[in-house]
């Protein structure tokens, strides 16, 4: 408990905290028509904050396909935003094709670094927000 307070009253979440839906932070994002330096093999989804192993992690999800029945199951495929080399390769390994292809991994991080920025921007928001499209 003595550990605990601190986190506690910083307003932060432990290491095994389990985010619940009204935690997480999120805004739609999308390619504007021209845009060469979207690093997503999608042409929009949705840009979140939430808590994973004790921090506050970005991530992109896609969204829902057009075509795709509004009945129909869908798991969006989901990569984690960062500048970080180890958890951009490994940390997204199962959904790597929601990337668009990239010549190596700086070029990757080149390419997600403004996207993470936004998403530490999203992040500083109160646990919950929703923001609008481009307003970060």
């Amino acid at each position: 408990m003595a550990v605990a307070m601190p986190l506690m009253l910083a307003g932060e979440q432990g290491m095994f905290h389990f985010p619940s839906a009204d935690e997480v932070r999120t805004q739609p994002i999308s390619r504007a028509g021209n845009e060469a330096g979207w690093p997503f093999s999608v042409d929009d989804g949705i840009l979140a904050c939430v808590w994973s192993g004790g921090q506050k992690v970005v991530m992109f999800l896609e969204n829902m396909p057009s075509d795709q029945d509004e009945d129909d199951t869908f798991e969006p495929r989901r990569v984690i935003v960062t500048t970080d080399p180890m958890q951009l390769t490994i940390g997204n390994m199962a959904y790597r094709d929601l990337f668009r292809p990239a010549a190596s991994v700086e070029e990757r991080i080149r390419l997600v670094a403004p996207f993470a920025a936004m998403g530490q921007r999203l992040c500083d928001q109160p646990a919950g927000a929703h923001v609008g499209n481009g307003e970060l």
